[in-house]
């Protein structure tokens, strides 16, 4: 597996993630991963980060993970070359010195063109991999917020595409909140399991569009990752 690189300096490597390959490994398949090249092309930078402990007490490496995409989310995936840019850009993304933006393509249009989704998320009680927005969901209940704005809808009115933009970043949070308004992703097996994936891509409609991040140099750069073919094709089905 290769990565295409959208921006590299002496600290960071920002790569273009293809849905349907996990951020990280999970301790249950052994599937290639985005650390797992990450490690392989930057073999000096292997040990960057953090273990992560799972529930059954496997631990997990993660070179150079500062954040993470869903499996099914394609987009911009930054890592850190060095502990002390890992550290710097972990504390960025806890202050939420980095904005991020999405692109979603969703079942049907919301209401309100633009607006804020403030739904606190916990576990779900039916599925243990999913998050719920549902006042009676499992576990502590973590504050969430996410911005978005209507960008075009299609002909039928079936579907809108949106842009999203979490504040904070909780587990699957606009795939949550989004199904928590109605408005599922399209294509979305966990949450919109009873949707047919209907505009022509067999994916995930969701999207990693931009990251606006500071730098350990002291510099703020804008990433950007433009639409892959599927998505960008169905994209042109919307009016704007």
């Amino acid at each position: 597996m290769e990565l295409p690189i959208i921006y590299e300096d002496t600290d960071i490597v920002a790569v273009d993630k293809p849905a349907g390959v996990m951020t990280h490994p999970d301790g249950k398949t052994t599937e290639e991963t985005a650390s797992d090249w990450f490690a392989r092309r930057y073999p000096e930078s292997a040990t960057v980060g953090e273990m992560q402990r799972l529930v059954d007490g496997t631990e997990i490496t993660r070179p150079g993970v500062v954040h993470r995409l869903d499996r099914e989310t394609s987009g911009i995936l930054v890592f850190a070359k060095t502990q002390e840019a890992h550290a710097f850009l972990k504390e960025a993304f806890q202050n939420r010195e980095v904005h991020k933006s999405y692109l979603a393509f969703v079942y049907g249009t919301p209401k309100e063109r633009k607006g804020t989704i403030d739904f606190a998320i916990g576990r779900s009680r039916k599925d243990f991999r999913l998050r719920s927005a549902q006042p009676k969901a499992k576990g502590t209940m973590r504050e969430a917020l996410t911005k978005y704005e209507v960008l075009g809808e299609d002909a039928e009115g079936k579907h809108a595409l949106l842009h999203m933009m979490p504040l904070t970043g909780r587990t699957h949070q606009i795939r949550v909140h989004l199904k928590a308004i109605h408005h599922p992703v399209v294509g979305d097996p966990l949450y919109a399991p009873n949707h047919a994936a209907d505009l022509g891509f067999n994916r995930l409609g969701l999207h990693a569009h931009k990251l606006d991040i500071p730098l350990p140099s002291g510099e703020r750069k804008i990433l950007e990752s433009p639409l892959p073919p599927d998505l960008a094709e169905s994209a042109k089905r919307f009016s704007f």
